[in-house]
């Protein structure tokens, strides 16, 4: 069932927890796979030599410290929606720091700063912001994601061309590090550390608390949704490079946000804009967008937060499965070719899927987020403007048919594009062999002395996280 921990961290961490249930699990618990450990991706077995979840940070504190003293590596949990299981440790005989019970939120009604507490889930996250002033962050659209991760990543969805990501909402956290000290960090406050959470979060400490700024909901959004079913996807050839050219223009108007979703039977593309349908008209991208079966619907902020959570649950969500996930950012020039587009489409018709169950989702980024420097944040993708992401689902088990098929069109796609395409830690691939650089570029060789000072010993690992760089001492 898993690695026994020895004893004295058992003792340890029963010491921290003094009698309190559901505080610390064993891998001798008849559920702890099921209710402790509980894999977002079947995919991935790994089991942790214990599960804490804490209450307070000074839990989280001794939960550390405890992990110190018996040479074992430490993840923090927020959602638990890591593709590889990293917030379990991604790998056999890490402790999780489980942030269940970090629910906490105030809102200061002078600035409009809200206090979140690292384990909450976005769908709260909209419901108390909405409830304490009708206010509003950029975040994605899984409603199960936790705010931990999301913010600590990047943190994309339908408005981070308008407001930026979710991580760009940080003002400040609360975070507890490799020696077990409870701290605060922000751009005047431990700044180098606050740089590496942004981004790399993971690699550097626990954050118990977020302090973000938000902004006033949007009055009226436009939702526009496109549906296509089609003989085979090589008709859709000429609606993704109509999209693509869309999404490609430098001047398109950041209220807007769409995506485009490839699956077994067509494609739908979906569409925010946050704004009036007037001022939706008024913009032109009606004329530019792919048309035929089109609903277009008005609504308010938390209508349409409900539908994009209900859209994306029929993709990837809450649901655990086995599945494979392969992902590519794209710079403007970086874009896919005409050659390219028509090499993906008939790849896809040709190969052996494996499974009815896949997705391939190619989503508009760019405009606010691209606004901050890129050595601003660990977050190193300002510079791409769509994101692509290929999923394969198991039913029931995931065959080496689904993994080849999924692989196949990120190898097209690369095999067509002159240079090598990078991917984002949120969606973490662990086949990547340069998986640092991939995700972190040109922030990496800062990451590493960051985490030389604050983590030398490389206390919050996964299997891809930042590693200790090379000091100058």
């Amino acid at each position: 069932m898993g690695q026994t921990p020895s004893t004295a961290l058992t003792d340890c961490l029963n010491a921290v927890c003094n009698g309190r249930d559901s505080c610390v699990a064993y891998p001798d618990n008849p559920l702890y796979q099921l209710s402790w450990v509980n894999r977002y991706n079947l995919e991935f077995p790994v089991a942790p030599i214990a599960v804490t979840r804490p209450d307070t940070a000074q839990d989280v504190s001794d939960f550390i410290k405890c992990a110190v003293a018996n040479n074992v590596k430490v993840q923090p949990k927020s959602g638990g929606h890591s593709y590889a299981n990293y917030g379990l440790g991604g790998t056999d005989g890490e402790l999780v720091i489980d942030l269940l019970n970090f629910q906490n939120f105030t809102m200061d009604t002078t600035t409009w700063h809200a206090t979140i507490g690292g384990g909450t889930k976005l769908s709260d996250v909209t419901d108390k912001l909405h409830d304490n002033g009708k206010r509003a962050i950029s975040h994605g659209t899984c409603p199960g994601v936790g705010i931990g991760g999301h913010a600590t990543i990047g943190g994309l969805g339908p408005s981070s061309r308008m407001w930026g990501s979710c991580l760009d909402h940080v003002i400040e956290v609360e975070v507890v590090t490799a020696d077990g000290t409870i701290q605060r960090a922000s751009e005047t406050e431990n700044s180098d550390l606050f740089f590496a959470l942004k981004g790399a979060g993971a690699g550097f400490g626990v954050i118990t608390e977020f302090v973000v700024k938000t902004h006033p909901e949007p009055g009226d959004v436009v939702q526009y949704s496109f549906s296509l079913s089609l003989g085979s996807h090589a008709e859709l050839i000429p609606v993704f490079q109509q999209w693509q050219n869309l999404v490609s223009d430098p001047n398109l108007d950041r209220r807007f946000g769409t995506e485009f979703v490839m699956h077994e039977l067509g494609v739908v593309i979906s569409a925010t804009f946050y704004g009036t349908h007037d001022e939706w008209e008024a913009t032109g991208i009606p004329e530019k967008i792919p048309t035929g079966n089109v609903s277009v619907v008005v609504d308010d902020w938390l209508g349409v937060i409900a539908q994009q959570a209900q859209d994306a649950a029929l993709y990837l969500s809450d649901l655990h499965s086995a599945f494979t996930a392969k992902s590519f950012a794209f710079k403007a020039d970086e874009m896919l070719t005409l050659d390219a587009i028509t090499k993906v489409m008939n790849y896809i018709d040709d190969a052996d899927r494996g499974t009815l169950l896949w997705f391939l989702i190619f989503d508009a980024s760019g405009g606010a987020i691209s606004d901050i420097p890129m050595n601003a944040t660990a977050y190193s993708h300002r510079d791409k403007i769509m994101f692509c992401q290929g999923y394969g689902v198991g039913i029931p088990t995931l065959t080496n048919d689904t993994k080849n098929f999924i692989s196949g069109i990120i190898d097209t796609v690369q095999s067509n594009s002159v240079q090598t395409l990078t991917t984002y830690p949120g969606y973490v691939d662990p086949s990547l062999t340069d998986a640092q650089v991939s995700y972190w570029g040109p922030n990496l060789n800062a990451l590493g002395q960051i985490k030389s000072k604050w983590d030398p010993n490389d206390l919050f690992h996964n299997p891809q996280s930042v590693r200790p760089g090379e000091t100058d001492n």
